[in-house]
């Protein structure tokens, strides 16, 4: 991930105003990734990499049929797993580890998903991101999740500017006010992904333009 031009960052009252009209406007963000309990949860998380949550929806929707536990998934092999996410990218890599994570689950934590960072970075296929979107979604812990989306959102927009990741995630934890950590995001990648597009951000219609720091604004098409 590289970040956008280098902004200023916004002030802790700038940051307080962009998340209180986040709420104002969805006070219930959802993730757009469909599951079951948490454990088809994590497993729609490790397959998104690289792939979009409308395919991975399509993947799984026959896969979580199939095999809705670790100890199912266990059973169903890999040459089924493999069958049914063969439309998403880097199918092969990401079955092996769906079967290996399951295998484990199995093994070390009873059929459980851990509601534990450190076990569930264990997990293979499961990264920083992964865990904080399962802690987050499942389990109600306030993380963040930070992907393209959000470390460009976070970036252009001056709320937290950071180099890599870890930096959004880490500024991010200090901008946003703790009433809204839970939800926060679920609002920024939803509006990097629908608003704050990558190649051109849909700025006239941007419910927190009056606060971000990116410039020039991309006005209305049409309009210069």
């Amino acid at each position: 991930m590289a970040p956008a031009k280098k902004v200023k960052k916004l002030s802790k009252t700038d940051a307080e105003a962009v998340f209180t009209r986040f709420h104002e406007i969805e006070p219930e963000p959802k993730g757009e990734l469909n599951y079951i309990n948490a454990f088809t949860l994590l497993v729609a998380v490790v397959l998104s990499a690289q792939a979009t949550d409308v395919g991975v929806n399509k993947a799984t929707k026959r896969l979580f049929e199939l095999a809705p536990s670790p100890a199912a998934m266990v059973a169903l092999g890999l040459e089924q797993i493999t069958e049914q996410i063969k439309t998403i990218g880097l199918y092969r890599g990401k079955a092996k580890n769906v079967l290996a994570l399951s295998q484990i689950l199995l093994d070390q934590h009873d059929g459980e998903v851990p509601a534990d960072r450190a076990a569930l970075e264990a997990l293979p296929g499961v990264g920083r991101k992964t865990a904080n979107v399962v802690l987050n979604i499942y389990f109600k812990q306030p993380t963040i999740a930070v992907d393209t989306h959000l470390f460009r959102v976070s970036n252009r927009t001056g709320l937290a500017p950071g180099k890599t990741p870890l930096e959004v995630e880490k500024a991010l934890s200090k901008q946003v006010p703790e009433r809204f950590m839970l939800h926060a995001h679920h609002w920024l990648i939803l509006h990097g992904r629908y608003i704050c597009k990558a190649r051109k951000p849909e700025c006239w219609r941007c419910p927190i333009a009056q606060w971000c720091r990116f410039e020039p604004k991309t006005p209305l098409p049409g309009r210069r």
